[in-house]
């Protein structure tokens, strides 16, 4: 087989993140010519190495690295290992940046820069590797749109000279609805946009005033509650591929992993041993 067809792209959007588009490539004998991008790029190398050319540079960037690039700034791009490079990047809109800035009650009147372009920051490059493989999966947009601030504030924080937010307040009445409106739609939660919304904050500040209130996010909250409903359902009799359905996981499998991890059986064992046999007539 031909180098060329080993390689593969998948450039996409995720519906729940408006306004950041993803890369997923293996690249081989591409070259990217001098050329820059109108908004940032955040990417991650996965396996072997890249080679580019930035702010009159050269730049070798080796697995379990971060790349970054500023908004409208060129380089280019090459193999910096025989083997090519396996790549991963998020491209958001600088539109997207500052709403983040705005929930966070933090200045846009300039553009946040990234001081370096190359970092081997271990933490980020696996959070941001598990938020891409998280948004090409059926995890519910609650999730994805918290994971995303999560992990954009921390790299904001940390490699754009970003001030960290002001600790969050205590909002108990809007922690109340939220629950209320999650339980209400387990199968089918609101996202994170849709749950601010409801309690009139903004997304970022919410899911920061309920982590404070629950010691948990949003999303593990309701993975709780979903958990904890199954529980019910299997002791009633229910078929673990039923539960799965009625409760919005993304199948069995999933209700499976999620299940073990709180109490250290799978459903159909838990169902086993609750359901009592009905006597003989």
């Amino acid at each position: 087989m031909a180098t060329a067809e080993r390689e593969s792209v998948r450039f996409w959007q995720a519906p729940p993140l408006d306004g950041v588009e993803l890369l997923a490539a293996r690249y081989i004998d591409q070259r990217f010519v001098p050329h820059m991008h109108e908004g940032y790029v955040i990417g991650m190398i996965i396996g072997g190495a890249q080679r580019y050319r930035y702010r009159g540079a050269d730049h070798l960037a080796p697995t379990g690295t971060l790349v970054l690039i500023n908004p409208e700034e060129v380089h280019t791009g090459h193999k910096g290992h025989e083997a090519g490079w396996l790549y991963r990047a998020f491209y958001p809109e600088n539109w997207r940046i500052n709403s983040l800035l705005e929930e966070l009650e933090l200045p846009t009147h300039e553009r946040p820069a990234f001081g370096a372009t190359l970092y081997r920051d271990p933490d980020l490059v696996n959070g941001f590797y598990q938020l891409h493989r998280l948004l090409e999966s059926p995890a519910t947009a609650l999730e994805q749109q918290t994971q995303w601030r999560e992990m954009m504030l921390a790299l904001l924080h940390r490699h754009a000279k970003v001030s960290a937010p002001s600790e969050p307040g205590r909002e108990p009445q809007a922690v109340a609805r939220a629950k209320e409106l999650m339980q209400a739609q387990l199968a089918e939660p609101p996202s994170l946009e849709q749950l601010a919304s409801a309690v009139n904050l903004s997304p970022f500040h919410f899911a920061r005033v309920f982590r404070r209130a629950t010691g948990m996010p949003p999303h593990g909250w309701l993975m709780q509650q979903r958990i904890a409903h199954a529980r019910g359902l299997l002791g009633q009799g229910c078929l673990p591929l039923e539960v799965a359905t009625r409760l919005g996981f993304a199948d069995q499998s999933h209700l499976n992993r999620q299940f073990k991890k709180v109490y250290g059986v799978s459903p159909g064992v838990y169902r086993e041993a609750n359901v009592q046999p009905r006597p003989s007539p």
